[in-house]
């Protein structure tokens, strides 16, 4: 845990980082980012209290001390990208746009941390009792920290995270921390700790941290994506704007699935809420009905225009926990992202006379894996190693226990005669 006496007051103006989606219209592509016109007044901006040092074993820092220490935050810095090269930043308005990832060529240079192969993200299925809006926010709120990362020149970037262990393992969205050179995680009780930096992938934009000595954490409960329907309520907690209004909780509705959003030249697979999410959300937990992350909140829509105006209300995204589990097991058993692996082949749950339901090969696709190990359209599959598979769901809950470069047993029904093929995964991103 970081002590008091190690925090310094940073006098340059910091800025948060957060990623904006301009629709398109015309096939013109502009991007803009919100930006806060001017640094706020000093009549209005936390001041620094003094405060008596307290010898602890491991330190606590209240969080107003934090507040004022790290109020720089409070100022975002203005970044336009203009995706045809032009240099003329009065853009038409109506122009279109689109998502780019600001951290694809920083890299990050927080101090590493080893990867923890014994440590994973495992989803579970949604919860049978719905929780209150209030059980939501007591649930996961001491899962949901601050993420505060500062970079070579002294710049500050804040966004949020979501617990992973007790011990202090994190993630959050690769923007937040990219191009900087340290970070401190912080609780909602106030307390902070030093945190490092296990691995991060910019392409997927999801990083994952330890927190330097933290134990006795909670941790947060993940639920399979996968199970998510349109109109469900969810909710976010995060740090929109700055310190002052950290942990702010809101609520909404799934607005869509597989929203398929351009970023920086590929297509991530996106969760779509009205729930509110501003600068700083970036990193934090979409939470369904029952306390548990379904998503990672990465980006927000905006027209094409200036500081407020760029705004588009009720327009979130969030990296859906099926596809983000594969990129955190990987970080944390090597430290970088192999890829999701694959067998090559797509799946039916169909049903037989009596009402089993059982797997079918629906196709086999050419070059990958199943085709080389003989696997053909029409085969029954009964079994993946040593798990038997009556649906799709058993499929995609051993995948997630997988990694590229597997080898699999898959057994097979064809023409009423089992056979055996070996699959090894292969990688697609």
């Amino acid at each position: 845990m970081m002590d008091e006496n190690n925090l310094t007051h940073r006098e340059q103006e910091g800025r948060e980082v957060v990623s904006w989606y301009v629709p398109p219209e015309k096939g013109e592509e502009v991007v803009r980012y919100y930006v806060q016109p001017r640094p706020l007044p000093e009549s209005v901006r936390p001041r620094a209290e003094a405060a008596p040092v307290k010898k602890k074993k491991k330190g606590r820092t209240i969080f107003v001390i934090l507040a004022a220490v790290l109020a720089v935050i409070i100022g975002v810095t203005a970044l336009l990208v203009n995706l045809l090269g032009s240099d003329d930043t009065g853009a038409d308005d109506n122009h279109a746009g689109s998502i780019v990832d600001i951290s694809s060529d920083d890299g990050c240079h927080i101090p590493a941390a080893d990867p923890a192969p014994e440590v994973r993200l495992n989803l579970v299925a949604p919860g049978e009792q719905a929780l209150t809006a209030v059980d939501v926010f007591q649930k996961m709120s001491p899962s949901t920290v601050t993420v505060l990362a500062t970079d070579a020149t002294g710049k500050n970037f804040m966004g949020t995270g979501v617990l992973l262990t007790a011990d202090g393992y994190f993630l959050t969205n690769a923007h937040v921390v990219s191009g900087t050179t340290s970070c401190i995680m912080a609780l909602d009780t106030g307390d902070t700790y030093e945190a490092k930096l296990v691995g991060y992938d910019a392409g997927q934009d999801i990083a994952v941290l330890k927190a330097v000595d933290a134990e006795g954490l909670t941790p947060a409960e993940f639920c399979d994506s996968d199970y998510c329907m349109v109109g469900e309520t969810v909710y976010a907690i995060g740090n929109p704007l700055n310190l002052s209004l950290r942990g702010t909780f809101t609520s909404g509705i799934l607005s869509g699935l597989e929203r398929q959003m351009e970023m920086d030249g590929k297509t991530l697979t996106m969760l779509q809420t009205n729930a509110a999410v501003n600068n700083g959300n970036s990193g934090g937990p979409l939470i369904n009905a029952y306390g548990q992350v379904i998503g990672i909140v990465t980006m927000k829509m905006s027209q094409s225009g200036t500081g407020a105006e760029a705004t588009v209300e009720g327009l979130g995204f969030a990296l859906p926990t099926s596809q983000v589990s594969y990129v955190v097991n990987d970080i944390l058993a090597t430290g970088e992202y192999a890829g999701m692996p694959t067998f090559g082949f797509t799946i039916m749950t169909e049903y037989d006379e009596s009402g089993e339901s059982y797997v079918s090969i629906h196709s086999v696709e050419e070059g990958l894996p199943a085709q080389a190990a003989g696997v053909q359209p029409g085969d029954i599959l009964v079994a993946a190693d040593d798990c038997a598979i009556h649906n799709n769901w058993d499929l995609m809950d051993y995948r997630r226990q997988l990694r590229v470069g597997d080898t699999v047993d898959l057994t097979l029904l064809r023409n009423g005669e089992e056979i055996h093929c070996q699959v090894t995964l292969t990688a697609t991103k």
